[in-house]
């Protein structure tokens, strides 16, 4: 298993934003996720599981937490069109493949950043479809040590949560994709990524969308009625192109794009009554981590 020592987290984040991390550990297999997630248990020390950073902010200051990363375990196996893949597998190229493969049901998946696991774990999704709408079970890691599978309908899956993955690591994830001609498939994802392009700021890093989506709005227009669209923090900004974005801009710091995301919330709340929830994870030890 691959250990490495005082890594600059920001070469593992899409925002570009993250202090040192004193270990960094890379399982190749769920094997060996399995074995080092159960020793750090058994030691008691807490640690952080990380796929491609894409819906990640890290601290500012050196990171004594433990980060186990997924990125190394990136097997996929498909039989007819049932798909089994490994956490670790980057979510576009997983698309990707399965879609060459005349394998459907995810072209609006196209594009978006980051890993299964991380996916699986928060239903990630776009354009009226998600990473579990044709999802068969996920393989996770307990809090008591044992390796299962879950049904999708046993895991909890709702807007950008999965509540029964909370408590879990995730291993793998096995899916059941309609069979189709690939062109039409591949038509598709191109048409999604030209959307992407045309409407977010693909062009700065940053980590998707800051917040969740209120219940009968769009937290991007709030944000962007509030007159917040283009309002920097330090080297963050709220996205000119897209409200819902907060991109780094000129080497932002973790304290910059925390102070924006307050601003918005407070704006958002004093001027419309909606409370924006955060959809963006905070590694442990970030300022106001809850």
């Amino acid at each position: 298993m691959k250990h490495l020592q005082n890594i600059p987290l920001k070469n593992y984040s899409t925002f570009r934003i993250g202090g040192v991390a004193k270990d960094i550990f890379f399982p190749g297999t769920p094997q060996e996720l399995v074995e080092i997630v159960c020793r750090h248990r058994a030691d008691n020390i807490p640690f952080w599981i990380h796929g491609g950073g894409a819906n990640t902010l890290f601290p500012d200051s050196e990171i004594l937490l433990p980060i186990i990363s997924t990125s190394e375990m990136t097997a996929c196996v498909r039989d007819g069109g049932t798909v089994h893949a490994q956490a670790g597998k980057i979510m576009d190229a997983w698309v990707l493949e399965c879609l060459r493969e005349g394998l459907g049901g995810i072209e609006c998946l196209s594009g978006i950043p980051g890993t299964l696991g991380g996916a699986l774990f928060m239903n990630a999704g776009a354009y009226g479809h998600e990473i579990s709408d044709h999802l068969v079970s996920v393989t996770v890691l307990t809090r008591d040590g044992c390796v299962i599978d879950i049904p999708k309908q046993e895991c909890g899956f709702g807007y950008r949560q999965a509540s029964a993955l909370r408590e879990a690591v995730v291993l793998a994830g096995t899916w059941n994709l309609p069979q189709s001609d690939p062109k039409p498939l591949l038509a598709k994802r191109k048409e999604i990524l030209a959307r992407r392009k045309e409407k977010q700021p693909l062009e700065f890093p940053s980590a998707g969308s800051v917040f969740k989506r209120p219940e009968g709005a769009y937290a991007s227009q709030l944000i962007d009625q509030a007159g917040l669209k283009g309002l920097r923090v330090g080297g963050a900004q709220v996205s000119e192109k897209h409200a819902g974005f907060i991109v780094n801009v000129d080497n932002a710091t973790c304290r910059d794009v925390l102070e924006l995301v307050e601003i918005c919330r407070k704006t958002v709340r004093e001027r419309f009554g909606y409370e924006l929830e955060l959809e963006q994870c905070l590694c442990p030890f970030c300022p106001d981590h809850k």
